[in-house]
């Protein structure tokens, strides 16, 4: 791993992750797995996923839907700046901005690997269409022809069943990526000792999953409570 300039590894910083990640080095991340706002107007207090609305933990911020697309061109304009010439980068979205997401891709001169689908065991329960249980995962790269896979299963699929993870009766954020998802794709796109950026931070799973696999971390998060939660899972995950 090369110098970081003005970062420390294995880190959270708190602050705006277009505004951190200007300050990266080109080049100095191997991958980056991130879990961007959606621009859904979405709700962090709602009875979302059959959670209690007093556990999840406010601050969420979201993107105008107005400023998404602009807004989602500048942030992996960035990723594709700072990631390695083998660096990759899996990003989740959500049916209704995924065009932005492919155009940011397409404007950053990525390549697109895959198009993985999450399939959860439960989505927000609806009445009029049908109930939504899964998202889209971009598995993208700077170099189509040379790039870390770890090839761990013998026909690796790109429909992953994983449920998401109950927090009965604890505090959490509205969105929580499972570790085990997270496992797979570090396992398979990262090797120990490389670096992984998680510039939408959250509830910090990316971190806390980089550091159980040998592999160091950055993460970056606007929302202060978030940053806490993040930090304090990363400190019991080292005892």
């Amino acid at each position: 791993m090369g110098s970081l300039g003005a970062f420390e590894p294995d880190t959270l910083y708190e602050g705006d992750a277009l505004a951190l990640m200007e300050n990266l080095p080109e080049g100095a991340v191997d991958l980056i797995v991130t879990d961007p706002p959606f621009a859904i107007d979405f709700t962090a207090q709602r009875l979302n996923y059959n959670r209690t609305g007093s556990n999840v933990i406010e601050g969420y911020r979201e993107i105008p839907a107005e400023e998404y697309g602009e807004f989602t061109r500048r942030w992996i304009a960035q990723a594709a700046r700072v990631l390695s010439p083998t660096g990759s980068m899996y990003i989740f979205s959500g049916w209704n901005r995924l065009r932005d997401i492919l155009e940011g891709i397409d404007a950053a001169g990525l390549c697109t690997i895959n198009h993985l689908i999450w399939k959860y065991q439960f989505g927000v329960f609806t009445k009029n269409k049908y109930v939504t249980s899964h998202y889209h995962i971009l598995f993208v790269v700077k170099n189509k022809k040379k790039y870390t896979f770890n090839k761990l299963d013998h026909y690796p699929e790109d429909v992953w069943m994983i449920n998401r993870e109950y927090w009965k009766g604890k505090k959490k954020t509205p969105t929580k990526l499972p570790q085990e998802l997270v496992q797979k794709i570090i396992r398979y796109s990262s090797n120990p000792g490389d670096l992984v950026v998680d510039p939408f931070l959250g509830s910090g799973t990316v971190a806390v999953v980089a550091q159980q696999e040998g592999r160091h971390f950055l993460g970056f998060e606007v929302v202060p409570e978030y940053v806490a939660f993040a930090r304090e899972g990363l400190r019991a995950a080292r005892t």
